[in-house]
């Protein structure tokens, strides 16, 4: 199977970091879905959307999740997210280059790290390292749900994570990156609830093996132009 690609747009409004999809900085901004889920996980399947652009400064991405049997009960900073109700942005800027995993509970604890081999060892990967508090003090993180969510909800809800990454945090760990037009990433986008009453993992560019840390299977975003909102900008903009 092919890996599919999708085109970062450069913003034409900077996201304001409020959860608004269809809000004046994303209503025209194609969306990418995690669809291809793996088998080993029970018969839930989120719907799970992804919006990226980009500025000058970094990135912003806004998940929308149509959920069910929603937990969260992780609150801090490198815990492991993923057992929660989660949404995932893996990206490798440079060909050469490690990969930066960015995993976010629906009630916005963050783990992230930079791994140049991903090989399983006692205590996590065989190359790796965290990203720091300063460095988590770098992105920007909304949520729509509350940092905890116990019981699990039963009734489906539509929540979202969006996000800011800063191109120097990156830069400080792969050095300088490519944001011109044309310019190729790689990357994957995942949905997962490892320890909910309905575990799952899904990806945006399948994965062969019940593993996220796969580079071989990424997708690939593509720098293109600015897309034109039909929104005017306000004057303090």
């Amino acid at each position: 199977m092919k890996n599919p690609i999708y085109t970062v747009s450069r913003a034409g409004r900077r996201p304001e970091l409020r959860g608004l999809w269809d809000g004046p900085a994303w209503r025209r901004v194609p969306s990418l879905a995690v669809t291809c889920f793996r088998p080993e996980g029970s018969a839930h399947r989120p719907v799970t959307q992804v919006k990226l652009v980009y500025d000058r400064n970094g990135i912003y991405g806004l998940f929308q999740v149509r959920d069910t049997y929603v937990r969260c009960v992780r609150t801090r900073f490198q815990v492991a997210v993923y057992k929660d109700s989660c949404v995932e942005f893996f990206v490798q800027p440079r060909p050469e280059s490690g990969y930066f995993n960015f995993e976010f509970n629906c009630g916005g604890a963050l783990l992230a790290s930079y791994i140049t081999d991903p090989a399983r060892v006692p205590g996590g990967f065989n190359n790796f390292v965290r990203l720091t508090d300063a460095d988590a003090r770098r992105l920007r993180i909304h949520h729509s749900l509350p940092a905890v969510i116990e019981p699990e909800l039963t009734e489906e809800i539509i929540w979202t994570v969006e996000f800011f990454i800063p191109f120097a945090l990156l830069e400080a760990h792969v050095g300088p990156v490519a944001i011109e037009k044309g310019a190729a990433w790689r990357a994957n986008f995942y949905k997962c609830a490892d320890d909910s009453s309905h575990p799952h993992w899904g990806a945006w560019s399948p994965v062969d093996e019940l593993n996220f840390h796969l580079p071989r299977c990424f997708g690939t975003l593509v720098f293109g132009d600015e897309r034109k909102s039909t929104i005017p900008r306000h004057p303090s903009a």
